[in-house]
């Protein structure tokens, strides 16, 4: 077999390549066994038919096409594997010779195959990169919000008689529409004003709604089979609740924590604000190390890709005519896959590689995100085929931490900061925000889902 690649553009190759007929030969003797398997011609059994039968009866075309496509496909793998190509995407094959239709066993299989590739990328020298981030300033303030959310924790809900104002916790009943159709009801839902979580305008429609009453209001659906179509939502709330907070005092540190006065815990609090801050100041300096990279480093992006992807992620939300959205996620894209390019490129510099442990805690991590029990969250995975999505994400993780070790980090007073204890943790459940800008690795993730196996 001979093969060649012409670059067509930076992220997409033509291969050409010839096979010989002696080697599809074992190709045509298995295409001659399968086809014999299936038909049936009186005085042979299944399987034994001669080959000059099954030419009368079927056609040598036959055969021979049956052939070439058991066997393209493992032709094209050497392909690419002879000139270490990384391919993406679907190819597109276009058969120009094909040998043996006259019987003879003279000629080639000769084909194209065009394909989007995996671009090329020069990293530069990690210490050649300067980031600067935000000094560590642990502030009464801050101890004050640690002691606040801590506040929170032991709050009881209390019902008032007054309308609904946010922060409030309220009891409603939900009835959707669509051109008067109803499409979805749901009762006794406690919500959060203020909370952002639910329906678009809802929060605006309880603020100064009082127990028994009753209000609708617009919005777009984000979810279901009507995501993306508008309609019309009724809110009716049958109680509306306060949180009231315990007295920032002793018995609060008694009862809240290992600590008996409040003066004690509030010295601890320093201390978690602190730690808190360490790993704020780290996230900070990963995300700017990325930045750095995806503004000094030109790597192209698969136009093809791009466009395949941002169709199907505006069909899913039934906004394929919203121009200004296309263009949007079309950015977003193309984002995700330089960021996918760079650090995967990084990994393989690296050598970076991904133990099961790492990818267990990963994976207890990520269930975290969706609320799910982690041995749940692995089979959905397994079944859907993101395991090898998600071990490319872990080793992006390492790769950016690579980096980030390499690099030089000042905070804006000139003082260097270490980042080795935050490289070193790099798999820490607190980072789990900061991982899913990197790739959005499980349901963002196009590059790695469009990747050839």
């Amino acid at each position: 077999m001979k093969s060649s690649v012409e670059q067509l553009d930076p992220t997409r190759v033509k291969i050409s390549v010839e096979v010989p007929y002696a080697e599809l030969k074992p190709s045509v003797d298995e295409a001659y066994k399968t086809i014999g398997a299936q038909v049936t011609v009186p005085g042979f059994r299944k399987g034994k038919v001669p080959a000059r039968i099954i030419d009368q009866r079927i056609g040598r075309p036959a055969v021979i096409q049956e052939a070439v496509n058991n066997g393209l496909d493992d032709f094209y793998r050497n392909a690419v594997e002879e000139h270490d190509l990384k391919p993406m995407g679907q190819p597109e094959v276009e058969i120009s010779e094909v040998p043996g239709l006259d019987g003879t066993e003279d000629g080639e299989l000769g084909f194209t195959v065009e394909v989007d590739v995996r671009p090329e990328v020069e990293l530069p020298a990690y210490d050649t990169i300067n980031i600067e981030v935000d000094p560590i300033e642990v502030t009464d303030a801050d101890v004050d919000a640690e002691l606040e959310q801590l506040r929170t924790r032991f709050g009881t809900l209390v019902a008032v008689d007054r309308p609904a104002a946010k922060d409030d916790f309220v009891t409603l009943d939900l009835v959707a529409t669509i051109d008067d159709e109803e499409i979805d009801t749901a009762s006794d839902i406690s919500y959060q004003v203020g909370a952002g979580t639910m329906l678009e305008g809802m929060d605006e429609a309880l603020d100064g709604l009082s127990a028994g009453e009753t209000t609708t209001f617009e919005t777009t659906f984000a979810g279901g089979e009507h995501a993306g179509e508008q309609g019309t939502v009724k809110i009716t709330l049958s109680a509306v609740k306060e949180r009231e907070l315990p007295e920032a005092d002793d018995d609060f540190a008694q009862l809240a924590s290992e600590f008996d006065t409040i003066a004690e815990l509030r010295e601890d609090l320093r201390e978690q604000a602190g730690k808190a801050k360490e790993t704020e100041q780290g996230v900070q300096a990963r995300d700017k190390v990325l930045e750095h990279l995806m503004e000094t480093l030109d790597v192209p992006v698969p136009a093809k890709i791009v466009t395949d992807e941002v169709e199907r992620h505006l069909e899913a939300e039934n906004r394929s005519d919203d121009d200004e959205h296309r263009k949007e996620v079309t950015e977003e894209t193309e984002r995700n896959l330089r960021t996918q390019f760079i650090l995967d490129a990084v990994s393989e510099a690296e050598n970076v590689e991904v133990s099961q442990p790492e990818l267990i805690e990963y994976l207890i991590s990520a269930s975290q995100q969706y609320g799910m029990n982690p041995n749940e969250f692995a089979q959905m995975l397994d079944s859907s085929g993101q395991v090898n999505a998600l071990v490319g994400e872990v080793s992006r993780r390492k790769a950016l931490a690579a980096v980030l070790a390499g690099a030089t980090v000042k905070d804006t007073a000139g003082n260097v900061v270490d980042m080795e204890a935050f490289t070193s943790a790099g798999d820490d459940a607190e980072d789990a925000d900061a991982d899913a800008q990197s790739a959005e690795a499980a349901d963002e993730a196009p590059a790695e889902a469009a990747e050839e196996n």
